[in-house]
């Protein structure tokens, strides 16, 4: 597309704004369904403009010129607005309705009323801030992430989901998700490119999905094409399923007409029948820590340990990963002050080592532990030898978990 500059992008971002006032600019929206079930779970609005004699221009053709300047947020609250007049109608109606992501600039982060504004066109529709998701590009974050981070704080914090577009096309996603609290990664569709059958493909998306559950955020995979594609996803537990697959962009009658429907696209297959491994052990960690919120790695031989769970416990100033002689030293000083020392004899190092040689499966012992609300409650401590096959070392997992 050629890069338009000074009169030339100034005269197509003029043709866009008239084509708003004459309603020529379109919301499409292209539904999402739910990989397991196939119900209709969600769409994205889309811009599309219809011109007077039929002709469609697609958003390629404008909307990267109009980001070059602030012209673009006129269009992104343009869409806003009719996605709410949109959702507005299914309510007054009683048509079922799914959560809709619009898209916003990274140019909406200068705006300093943008999540005022927001809030206002949102209720001036009486549409629940719980059916739109503001959707932001991956690109966003470039530079500028402290920035961001409290911008979408701001935004959350009005019952807003906020979605992050294109996750995997650029460098900085790992980055930006440890540091910046979301809700949606939307799967760029590039990390599908060959189909799901190449080994490297297929790893690098099991562990996105991976940590993506373990973040509790909700994942949806863009550009779906292929029953080999569906069928994996579905095995690394992929929530929304968006593409060509299921459904393309669709102009808001047919779309009315879909969630009228609650169209379902196909019957689910057995989940613990097409579940890959990475998805059996997440299921399996979710098990375990129902019963047991702090999880320990430990290696005796090497003195160190780092924690994998520690949910609903103490939060007495645990440290994730360190030394395993400090951590007994801790764990020691929130047991009743009667139960210390033999939290700390159990848990030696030497007499962990004893006990493995002695050809023991595990080391238990029950104390009385001060929770976060200054009471002591009994806890049971299991440590369990268990063996790597690629090294020597003395290693245990700390299973724990409160008796009353």
């Amino acid at each position: 597309m050629e890069n338009l500059t000074g009169e030339k992008r100034e005269k197509l971002c003029q043709e866009v704004f008239c084509a708003m006032e004459k309603h020529e600019i379109k919301v499409y929206y292209q539904p999402q369904y739910d990989a397991l079930t196939g119900k209709l779970a969600g769409a994205e609005a889309l811009t599309r403009w219809i011109k007077e004699d039929g002709s469609v221009v697609m958003p390629g053709s404008f909307i990267p010129q109009m980001e070059q300047g602030t012209e673009i947020t006129e269009l992104d609250w343009y869409m806003l607005k009719e996605v709410c007049k949109f959702l507005r109608q299914q309510q007054e109606e009683n048509i079922y309705t799914v959560p809709v992501a619009v898209n916003f600039s990274r140019q909406h982060v200068k705006e300093e009323d943008f999540v005022k504004k927001l809030c206002e066109i949102v209720d001036s529709y009486g549409v629940p801030h719980k059916k739109l998701e503001v959707e932001i590009t991956e690109s966003v974050f470039s530079g500028q992430e402290e920035k961001i981070a409290g911008w979408i704080q701001e935004i959350r914090a009005q019952g807003f989901k906020v979605a992050i577009d294109d996750f995997g096309s650029g460098l900085s996603s790992l980055s930006f998700v440890k540091d910046i609290s979301v809700d949606v990664l939307k799967i760029d569709k590039s990390l599908l490119s060959r189909n799901c059958e190449d080994e490297k493909e297929r790893i690098v998306l099991e562990s996105i999905f991976n940590f993506a559950h373990r973040l509790k955020l909700t994942t949806v995979a863009e550009g779906v094409e292929t029953r080999e594609q569906l069928g994996f996803l579905r095995t690394c537990s992929c929530k929304l399923i968006q593409g060509f697959l299921f459904a393309k962009p669709m102009e808001a009658k047919e779309f009315m007409k879909l969630c009228q429907k609650g169209e379902e696209v196909e019957e689910p297959e057995d989940i613990l029948v097409v579940q890959a491994p990475s998805s059996a052990t997440q299921l399996l960690l979710d098990a375990v820590f129902t019963r047991y919120p702090l999880v320990i790695f430990s290696n005796l031989t090497r003195n160190s340990f780092y924690m994998m769970a520690y949910e609903n416990f103490t939060r007495q100033s645990c440290p994730s990963t360190g030394v395993f002689e400090e951590l007994i030293a801790h764990g020691a000083s929130t047991m009743h002050p009667e139960d210390q020392e033999l939290f700390r004899e159990t848990f030696r190092i030497d007499n962990l080592m004893a006990a493995h040689d002695r050809g023991e499966k595990f080391v238990s012992v029950v104390t009385r532990q001060m929770g976060d609300d200054g009471i002591y409650r009994r806890v049971e401590t299991t440590d369990y030898f268990v063996k790597h096959p690629s090294v020597d070392d003395v290693l245990v997992i700390a299973l724990c978990h409160n008796l009353d």
